[in-house]
């Protein structure tokens, strides 16, 4: 986003709009983790140090689309935690930036299977 006034201009960058994202995602209930994408084999985590991994923005001077990748932990509805993703991530980025967001994507690519000891969790790629 780009605007230009009688005082300057408001440029907001792309990593900026990744972060927001990526910040609501991680928050959003039954969300286990970011996913770096199908050629990076098995899904990897998402430390707090790089929350834009699995995220991907297009913004232009008054829009932006935005494509998530996730991995959804076992025993959530999917499709329900999809939709929940969409609005949180569309709310939070419209809200702090001010940009009109056209489409929120999201890709699943894997289940989160917890096992009894936390340490022990695995993922598993569904395609």
């Amino acid at each position: 986003m780009t605007e230009e006034r009688e005082t300057g201009k408001i440029k907001i960058e792309s990593d900026v709009v990744a972060m927001i994202a990526g910040l609501a995602a991680t928050d959003t209930e039954g969300i286990a983790s970011m996913s770096a994408g199908i050629t990076e084999g098995l899904a990897k985590r998402v430390s707090g140090k790089n929350v834009t991994k699995g995220v991907r923005v297009e913004v232009g001077e008054t829009e932006t689309a935005i494509d998530l990748r996730v991995v959804i932990k076992y025993g959530f509805k999917i499709h329900e935690v999809a939709r929940k993703l969409q609005q949180n991530v569309k709310e939070a980025v419209e809200s702090m930036t001010g940009l009109r967001v056209v489409e929120v994507n999201v890709y699943v690519e894997g289940v989160e299977l917890q096992k009894d000891e936390p340490e022990q969790e695995e993922s598993v790629r569904l395609r």
